[in-house]
């Protein structure tokens, strides 16, 4: 079948692979530029000394997410429940014992992906056609031209096509990509002002021999007001043979050392389970701070600050340039949910 155009991508996260599988299918010649040397962007599944899948990014979907529900079934993914039986903990004053609370199981559960979430990223990506994906591939500039748009990269090289589509957050291409023609001033103002979803967090995991929270009747649920950890939670895999923790750091331990934060979570969570916390077989974390996803001001008046906005969902340069991040689906915006609606919605750009 003969090709039915040239398609660019910038970013290899899921909306922009989700977005080139959809093209693909539609016999769209695609090229997908990552700025980094791996794909997943958000998503980011690392293995640990157990070869226990490890989140440091997007993690959990519930029912609530049907797209990335449908894309997941559609690549023949499993999901699986996480666990939250036992004794959940509430730490609102360091110098005071912890709440326990015995939670019953939601009737709204969240779900992982079987093997670590970016199972999603490697199916996707297993499915595009060979030579389509450039690693380490940073575009500066995006030029209008008389036959269609050129992304040109920092190395000088340029890729051409007939649409050309921004599968970043709107404030990171706004921060590192300019615009010839310059896009309008109310357009410029705005991709500066929209949120973009996790940037500047911190997660943490923590993978151990054996689930002794679990035999000791917690959930690995923590929530705290008082300590390094703000928010954890059991990070068990599917089989339920390697054995992790999970969740969220206070964003001031960015400025320590990883062997400090270490140190710190560490003791806060043999304080609270144990000595046998104190004895991990790998302690992993990640400063969402890159130049890929934090840029510009980072003050906004409330979450998902201008995520979904209309302007978004609009074509510039004479219907050749499109932006189509998780930032601007209007449902769920800046999950993985999001970035699967907006791929979905761009794919009918197409």
């Amino acid at each position: 079948m003969e090709q039915t155009g040239r398609i660019l991508i910038i970013g290899g996260g899921l909306s922009g692979l989700m977005l080139a599988y959809l093209a693909t299918q539609r016999n769209f010649q695609v090229t997908v530029l990552e700025a980094t040397g791996r794909l997943g962007g958000r998503i980011y599944t690392i293995s640990g000394a157990r070869d226990t899948p490890l989140e440091l990014g997007a993690t959990w979907f519930s029912d609530q997410h049907p797209e990335f529900m449908q894309l997941a079934s559609e690549l023949g993914l499993v999901k699986f429940t996480q666990y939250d039986k036992g004794k959940t903990l509430f730490q609102t004053k360091s110098f005071e014992p912890p709440q326990r609370f015995e939670i019953p199981g939601s009737t709204t559960p969240s779900y992982r992906l079987a093997g670590g979430t970016a199972a999603i990223i490697h199916s996707l990506a297993a499915r595009l056609s060979a030579g389509s994906i450039r690693l380490n591939a940073t575009v500066h500039q995006i030029r209008q031209t008389d036959k269609g748009i050129t992304a040109v990269l920092k190395d000088g090289s340029r890729y051409d096509a007939d649409k050309l589509f921004v599968c970043l957050p709107p404030q990171v291409a706004a921060e590192h990509i300019s615009f010839s023609p310059a896009l309008s001033d109310p357009t410029s103002q705005l991709l500066q002002t929209v949120q973009t979803w996790m940037a500047g967090a911190l997660k943490f995991t923590v993978e151990y021999e054996t689930p002794f929270w679990r035999i000791n009747g917690y959930s690995g649920m923590l929530y705290s007001h008082a300590g390094a950890i703000t928010e954890m939670y059991d990070h068990t895999n599917m089989e339920a043979d390697k054995f992790a923790l999970t969740g969220f750091l206070n964003s001031g331990l960015q400025h320590y050392e990883p062997a400090t934060r270490k140190e710190y979570v560490l003791s806060q969570l043999t304080d609270l389970l144990g000595d046998q916390a104190a004895h991990p077989t790998g302690y992993y974390d990640k400063i969402w701070n890159a130049p890929t996803l934090l840029a510009g001001s980072q003050i906004f008046k409330r979450a998902h600050y201008n995520n979904g906005h209309p302007a978004l969902q609009n074509s510039y340069m004479n219907g050749k340039l499109f932006f189509a991040g998780s930032e601007t689906a209007a449902m769920h915006p800046g999950y993985m949910e999001g970035a699967v609606f907006a791929a979905r919605r761009a794919a009918e750009q197409l």
